[in-house]
């Protein structure tokens, strides 16, 4: 009986020990990397949630204008916090892999409906019933998002747009059919597959402007990797001298990690020689 009153003892003496050496709280405080901003969109007749990452200096330097990245699948618990990670790591001086830059991630009601043009074919209207709307919504970024953040933001002309996977279907459509809202698209694991592949057979809107293009995809099957491919050298065929083009097959990635790799190595691509 004395031996375990005797090893209580020690282990209540143990814990009370460590007790005394946790530190004491002084202050505690919320973390952000940005703001969270929602605007009532008349064209989609709903409310959109943006995030928005601000570099540190921007508080600092009131004058300073600042590159933009827009980002498909931009919610809180989608691609948004590790895609503004790369951009403050990439800025940083002894990296500078891109500029200071903002990011805004644009958060989905519906990515289906969003992301993809009616569709032909009954087995894509079944399995995606509120699909077909990315008139609208391209029309929303034009119209409505881009002018939303030039009046309210210090941001230069330079505009990128990322998308991976139905959210590369979408950013392969703005570049055919609206290139010049984007300077630079990030393409990732386009879903070109979407009515047939018939995106592949649209002729894209002449540019005369600067574009960077770099378009990924992981080892994610047959289909994936050859449309990925076949969208890459029809750009490469009608590449003006303004144009940039580059093409990464990551046979490491799936269709599920793809996306943090390339956009890496798609800003190394794109900006690095501009710095």
């Amino acid at each position: 009986m004395m031996h375990k009153i005797s090893i209580l003892t020690t282990i209540l003496i143990t814990i009370a020990s460590f007790a005394q050496n946790i530190p004491e709280k002084i202050n505690e405080s919320d973390f952000s990397i940005g703001k969270t901003v929602q605007i009532k969109s008349a064209i989609l007749k709903e409310d959109r949630t943006l995030n928005i990452y601000f570099p540190a200096s921007y508080n600092t330097y009131n004058s300073k204008k600042y590159p933009i990245i827009y980002l498909l699948d931009g919610s809180k618990n989608e691609d948004f916090i590790h895609i503004a990670g790369i951009v403050q790591f990439g800025s940083f001086p002894w990296i500078n892999m891109l500029p200071e830059a903002i990011v805004v991630g644009i958060g989905n009601v519906d990515r289906k409906r969003d992301f993809t043009y009616p569709s032909t074919l009954e087995i894509d209207q079944k399995e995606f019933p509120s699909s077909g709307k990315s008139k609208q919504f391209i029309q929303f970024l034009q119209k409505e998002l881009l002018p939303f953040i030039n009046a309210n933001y210090r941001v230069t002309n330079n505009k990128t747009l990322i998308g991976q996977s139905l959210g590369g279907l979408l950013a392969t459509e703005v570049l055919f059919k609206t290139p010049n809202l984007f300077n630079n698209y990030i393409i990732v694991s386009p879903s070109l597959w979407w009515d047939a592949e018939k995106l592949l057979t649209f002729t894209p809107v002449k540019y005369t402007t600067k574009k960077n293009i770099y378009i990924a995809v992981g080892k994610e099957g047959p289909i994936m990797e050859r449309t990925a491919k076949e969208l890459y050298n029809k750009l490469l065929d009608k590449a003006t001298e303004n144009s940039k083009l580059h093409f990464d097959f990551l046979e490491d990635k799936t269709h599920g990690d793809a996306l943090h790799e390339a956009v890496h190595n798609a800003f190394e691509k794109i900006f690095k020689s501009d710095i």
